[in-house]
């Protein structure tokens, strides 16, 4: 191991990126609260001020994914379509495999300019979370509780606001609704043969009336769907706590690119042609996420993906924004140590000890929410209920 991968896995240093981390992103979350005062006298400036605010710290987390791990990122699509990522709004549905798919598709907003307005189906719970929950708060993300009898007006209304959003803006969705595990899997299969519907190998059932619900509310306002499927090669299997130790992967990510929510790859179909029928997008998507079992049957046999690879160039912001916060506040916090130290109180030392404890559990904590084995039983209980 050479002495920058040495340094990249030294506890130290983990501590100190996650200190910049949740200390930036506090002053951001009161910055942001600040910002309310706009909402009702202005409030597309109120977004794009949240829209740079919230990239501050969602940058970070790329930071560590691109420069600091040095993870690669290969796109498969149409070229034809390249062009158009980043210059529409667009509702993409990702796969729910790895502990940071999440941070993959944040990669990928970053690549075409579109991280700090991105959106994403979350679950209520994560709107406690400090930093990102708070800071999706701010960016008018669209919480449920996944009782869809009690989301559907919330999600609805939601959505609904997003309608004249100024920024570009991915809708990023996991229509499985939870991470993919075999104990998942199964249950999964075992309601679609009580349903009658073809079994997937790869994916879970696609919970359909969340999706229906986004496109009916995005009409007229999100250009495309976006399908992604995205894979680790050498049977990688990322992580989090991975990615702070400096580990590179490689990540695949394929992309096909629905005009108007078509099967037609790379080609428009008049609105009117498209299906509003809630039953029909359901169907519509079940018949897509066949699709993906295919295309990652295809991946597994061969390696490969069958389109053009193409690597977005990298840019520089997340790291700069990376360092500004480094400067700012790692200078006071060596200060106040060479004071404690100069001081040789041992309260002081005792409490800055229990200070840095109390860091590093919390920062276990926040890295224990993206584990699988973490994960949440969603799938497992409420598949159980509705195969009786």
């Amino acid at each position: 191991m050479d002495i920058v991968g040495f340094l990249k896995s030294q506890f130290i240093c983990h501590l100190l990126i996650c200190y910049i981390f949740i200390v930036s992103g506090l002053i951001i979350n009161f910055i942001q609260l600040f910002t309310l005062i706009l909402w009702p006298i202005n409030k597309q400036l109120f977004r794009r001020i949240n829209c740079r605010l919230a990239y501050c710290i969602s940058s970070q987390m790329v930071m560590l994914l691109e420069w600091w791990s040095g993870t690669d990122c290969t796109l498969y699509t149409d070229p034809e379509s390249y062009h158009k990522y980043g210059n529409e709004n667009a509702i993409v549905i990702l796969n729910h495999n790895f502990e940071i798919d999440f941070l993959c598709g944040w990669n990928f907003c970053e690549r075409f300019g579109v991280l700090g307005s991105s959106k994403v189906l979350a679950k209520k719970e994560l709107s406690y979370m400090p930093i990102i929950g708070w800071m999706w708060y701010f960016l008018e993300i669209v919480f449920c509780k996944r009782k869809w009898e009690e989301d559907r007006k919330t999600v609805m209304q939601k959505l609904l606001n997003l309608r004249d959003y100024p920024e570009n803006f991915w809708f990023l969705i996991h229509c499985e609704g939870t991470r993919f595990t075999e104990q998942k899997h199964q249950i999964s299969m075992q309601v679609a043969e009580a349903k009658g519907l073809p079994k997937l190998k790869y994916h879970l059932l696609p919970r359909t009336k969340g999706f229906a619900v986004t496109v009916q509310c995005l009409r007229n306002v999100v250009s495309a769907v976006y399908d992604s499927t995205l894979n680790f090669r050498n049977n990688e299997n990322p992580t989090l706590l991975g990615v702070l130790n400096g580990k590179k992967y490689h990540a695949d990510l394929y992309y096909l690119i629905f005009f108007n929510f078509s099967f037609t790859i790379g080609r428009r179909i008049p609105l009117e042609e498209v299906p509003e029928d809630e039953q029909e997008c359901s169907n519509w998507l079940h018949k897509l996420y066949q699709e993906k079992d295919a295309f990652q049957e295809e991946y597994y046999r061969t390696g490969t993906y069958p389109a053009v690879p193409i690597v977005p160039p990298r840019r520089p912001w997340t790291l700069l924004n990376w360092l500004f916060w480094a400067l700012l506040l790692l200078y006071p916090l060596f200060k106040l140590l060479i004071n404690m130290i100069n001081s040789g109180s041992s309260l002081t030392l005792a409490s800055f000890a229990f200070v840095i404890v109390m860091a590093s559990v919390g920062v276990r904590w926040m890295i224990g929410v993206t584990e699988i084995n973490k994960g949440s039983t969603y799938g497992n209980n409420d598949n159980k209920q509705k195969q009786k």
